[in-house]
């Protein structure tokens, strides 16, 4: 069995501190091997919704979060070379499924992800990355924090 190197790589990222880390691992890897990235976000319903929000449609929600969370990532990957960039993608949606979906639909050869969420109810239903190495075919790097000197 041979393995090839990854072309598409998916980097999942979310909202917290680690995000650039867990970017700057994804960019390193599609320099290194050629690839290309496509970011990605799966956003739950807040509970607090922005104000523009509140006055609209229900319909109009999810339309509202993901306008907000592209431009959210567009900023994060401000720094990206653009040749390396293929796609953002963000959808509504539990987090783990809109991950294993969207690499699905883009061919990821890898799936890159953060391993944070150490809250009380994250240790009885599990981390996103667990359910996205769980619930994926695809192979998947799970970055981890640095240890403290």
């Amino acid at each position: 069995m041979s393995l090839k190197h990854p072309r598409t790589i998916l980097v999942a990222l979310d909202s917290s501190p680690r995000a650039p880390l867990i970017l700057a691992e994804g960019v390193d890897l599609a320099q290194k091997l050629g690839g290309k990235l496509v970011l990605v976000r799966g956003i739950g319903l807040h509970h607090s919704l922005p104000a523009e929000a509140l006055n609209e449609s229900p319909t109009r929600v999810p339309e509202i979060l993901e306008r907000g969370d592209r431009a959210e990532l567009a900023q994060l990957a401000r720094d990206v070379p653009p040749e390396l960039l293929a796609k953002i993608v963000v959808h509504v949606g539990v987090a783990w499924e809109v991950i294993c979906r969207t690499a699905d639909e883009e061919n990821a050869d890898l799936i890159v992800i953060g391993s944070h969420g150490y809250s009380a109810i994250d240790k009885v239903l599990g981390t996103t990355a667990a359910k996205v190495v769980n619930h994926t075919s695809r192979s998947v790097l799970v970055v981890r924090d640095k240890p403290a000197d």
